[in-house]
């Protein structure tokens, strides 16, 4: 991290520049026991995939609003700095009627709110 980091962008991508070995994310799921611990090259890459998504699959702009409807995981990080990257409005457990795009979790109550989304 350095003084010139202003987006959540900025601080992966310094922190990919200082060591991208390290550990960035350590996911622990109590119900299940997995433990999940994540690079920090290997989380920037799952942002960049996730990014390159919303953008080229879902055509999202700078300026959209993309409601996560999604449990407390580290893919959830994950959808959280991709939308950051691209410019977009992340709306944790916002309306899906007022968002552009709805990313959905498993859960049936989750896709049943997703379907009140006009877009994908």
């Amino acid at each position: 991290m350095n003084a010139t980091d202003r987006t959540p962008a900025d601080l992966l991508s310094s922190a990919l520049a200082a060591d991208p070995g390290r550990p960035l994310v350590t996911f622990y799921d109590d119900a299940t026991g997995e433990r999940v611990e994540l690079s920090v090259a290997t989380f920037a890459n799952w942002v960049a995939k996730t990014a390159n998504l919303l953008q080229d699959e879902l055509s999202v702009e700078p300026g959209d609003r993309v409601t996560l409807l999604l449990p407390a995981h580290w893919q959830t990080a994950v959808w959280l700095l991709a939308c950051a990257s691209v410019g977009v409005v992340a709306d944790v457990g916002g309306d899906p009627s007022a968002a552009d795009v709805v990313v959905s979790g498993p859960e049936p109550e989750s896709l049943e709110a997703a379907r009140a989304c006009s877009g994908p």
